[in-house]
């Protein structure tokens, strides 16, 4: 942290849960209280998270800028619509400089129906966290997993010893996983699907295990 306070940039971003970790990130409002520049938060997957939204500080740090998406919890991924929310100061700079046109009426109405329903939303939300549970208590159980990072996000992070031979299996069963072996040495990030979807991808892992 104290690194991150040092250093001379004018601006620093930083994303809560982290993506590929899935991971709360703490000292944050200790970062923004002390950093002299603009702190960017990305709370992409907030919704799946224990951890409050920054958005409740947008009036406490005139330096604060909070982004959220409708790509991830509300399965808006094509839409491409996301939320922003800084001061006023912040937002006018932002209106200067986007382009007159950036959501289209089709998405913003998508957006919109999303919002709606919230007893829907937060029933999806927490079946998600339900099975993230369920996924992380049971692919803890597998030999060839050596480690499950704790996960505040709609996906977790597993270390193993041969990631990329079990990706191309997965893959060659039609079951899609990220490998991400080049960012984090030996890990997959596994996102949590269905409870059908997890059950042949706990299935898959146990049949490789063997």
């Amino acid at each position: 942290v104290e690194r991150i306070l040092k250093t001379e940039a004018k601006i620093i971003f930083i994303c809560s849960p982290n993506n590929p970790t899935g991971n709360n990130l703490h000292q944050i409002e200790h970062i923004v209280e002390r950093f002299k520049g603009i702190v960017f938060i990305d709370e992409a997957y907030i919704d799946f998270s224990t951890q409050e939204s920054f958005v409740s500080k947008i009036n406490v740090y005139p330096n604060l800028i909070v982004s959220q998406t409708f790509s991830k919890a509300r399965g808006l991924a094509a839409a491409r619509v996301g939320m922003v929310f800084a001061s006023a100061n912040i937002i006018s700079l932002f209106q200067k400089t986007k382009p007159p046109y950036n959501v289209s009426l089709l998405n913003q109405n998508a957006a919109l129906r999303a919002l709606i329903d919230r007893n829907d939303f937060e029933q999806k939300v927490a079946i998600i966290k339900s099975e993230r549970s369920r996924v992380i208590e049971s692919i803890g159980k597998i030999n060839l997993i050596k480690k499950v990072y704790p996960s505040d996000a709609n996906f977790i992070l597993v270390e193993m010893d041969n990631p990329t031979e079990v990706y191309d299996i997965l893959t060659s069963k039609q079951i899609v996983v990220r490998n991400r072996n080049t960012v984090v040495k030996g890990c997959l990030r596994i996102t949590i699907g269905t409870v059908l979807e997890n059950d042949v991808l706990l299935k898959e892992l146990k049949e490789i295990d063997k």
